[in-house]
């Protein structure tokens, strides 16, 4: 959640900042008047405190002087009435004043280029050569079927549509994969760890998909229970509610699990093959740091996923995400892309994001800095997508016959 004393002391500066996120002004005005709102309820309940405690000091003044208290003590009964309405109404203003809030996004950082959408993103590098081949690169769906690796037709009849199932050598590579990112990302210092694939509506409040992006999940029936959309949300809930150690930070953490969404606003794109599924494969990363190391990290965790690639021979590129195109929680984000000869050109594979404080302001994740509590900040990214980097290789690594070769990093592995 965004700072919101911050908001209202500094209103103008604050819509421009999230102007260039694309945030509705409509909202931010609903905001100034639900602030509005707030001050006036409280401040006519403060006066009326005030005059509640003036009538109680004057009890002893007429018994004092002999004075008849009936008169007064109707005052006092009806100013407690008074009070108590004042009260819900102060309370009420507070709830939509935080309603709204929970659906306002994170401020983008100064240096966050300006632009409507992703053709406003700007490539920052490109990190190995495109392979030429001398003959017609196929897609990965097109492989699949000569190689018996990925059954659509019967994921959809076990489930729906976009879902799908890997066999034979594919299932092994997937397996093999998450491995190596695991081994890898040990050896940058993250912790492994093995998280619950269903969390509660709390902690996804907490990493900024609910209310927002509720229709994007998958609910348990009956409970206030969801599949999580990524590991990004059980891993920084770990500390959810928590004050650290100073000495505790940075905390980095990565964990395999699938992932679920809806796709509620992918209709029509990418309907065939598996680059948009309800059900796949991640390997993330996240940390919880000083606010004053979060730069670092990111640099690193940015590096570390582009490492990853480079090792299994993949060309990618980096590219910094526009204002219009960051996702509701980052400040900051570097996509990672990864080149597809099927299709010819870069597809995401993985976001790597600074969200500062905000998620730490939503989940209440704190540090001690002396006898102060700050909130921290948290980062988050996948290193990698498990399914678009087995499609990845699939689509770089294929020969004239169809037949795959497998990098040779993942050998061990298979």
């Amino acid at each position: 959640m965004i700072d919101l004393k911050y908001l209202e002391k500094n209103f103008n500066e604050a819509t421009s900042k999230l102007t260039k996120k694309g945030v509705d002004n409509t909202l931010l005005e609903e905001l100034k008047d639900r602030f509005r709102e707030l001050k006036e309820a409280n401040s006519r309940l403060e006066e009326a405190k005030a005059n509640q405690n003036r009538m109680s000091k004057l009890f002893g003044e007429y018994r004092r002087e002999g004075k008849d208290i009936g008169e007064l003590k109707y005052k006092v009964y009806k100013n407690k009435e008074l009070i108590a309405s004042l009260q819900d109404r102060a309370n009420i203003a507070n709830s939509k004043l935080q309603e709204i809030a929970l659906n306002i996004p994170n401020f983008p950082d100064e240096s966050v280029p300006y632009g409507e959408s992703e053709d406003d993103n700007i490539e920052i590098k490109r990190v190995l050569k495109p392979k030429e081949f001398n003959f017609r690169a196929k897609e990965h769906w097109e492989l699949a079927e000569i190689n018996g690796w990925i059954d659509f037709q019967r994921g959809v009849k076990l489930a729906k549509s976009r879902f799908s199932i890997l066999r034979g050598e594919s299932a092994r590579l997937e397996r093999a994969l998450i491995n190596f990112f695991l081994d890898e990302n040990r050896k940058m210092g993250f912790e492994e760890v093995y998280v619950p694939f269903i969390n509660n509506s709390n902690m996804l409040q907490g990493t900024g998909q609910l209310p927002k992006f509720g229709d994007d999940l998958f609910k348990i029936d009956g409970e206030e229970l969801y599949l999580i959309p990524t590991a990004e949300v059980p891993l920084t809930n770990i500390y959810n509610n928590e004050i650290l150690k100073k000495e505790q930070l940075p905390i980095l953490l990565t964990a395999y699990t699938p992932c679920f969404r809806k796709e509620a606003g992918s209709a029509g794109r990418d309907t065939r093959g598996m680059i948009r599924q309800h059900q796949f494969d991640k390997v993330e990363m996240v940390a919880l740091s000083l606010p004053e190391d979060s730069d670092k990290i990111f640099n690193m965790m940015v590096e570390n996923a582009s490492n990853l690639l480079t090792k299994l021979g993949l060309p990618h590129r980096l590219v910094e995400l526009c204002g219009g195109d960051l996702g509701f929680s980052a400040s900051k984000t570097i996509d990672l892309e990864v080149w597809l000869p099927g299709q010819n050109r870069y597809r995401e594979i993985s976001s790597i994001s600074n969200t500062r404080d905000f998620q730490a302001r939503r989940a209440k994740i704190r540090f001690k800095d002396g006898k102060k509590n700050r909130l921290l900040h948290t980062l988050n990214g996948s290193a990698l997508a498990v399914g678009r980097t087995l499609i990845a290789i699939m689509e770089n690594y294929q020969n004239e016959d169809g037949t795959i070769t497998i990098p040779k990093v993942l050998e061990k592995y298979m």
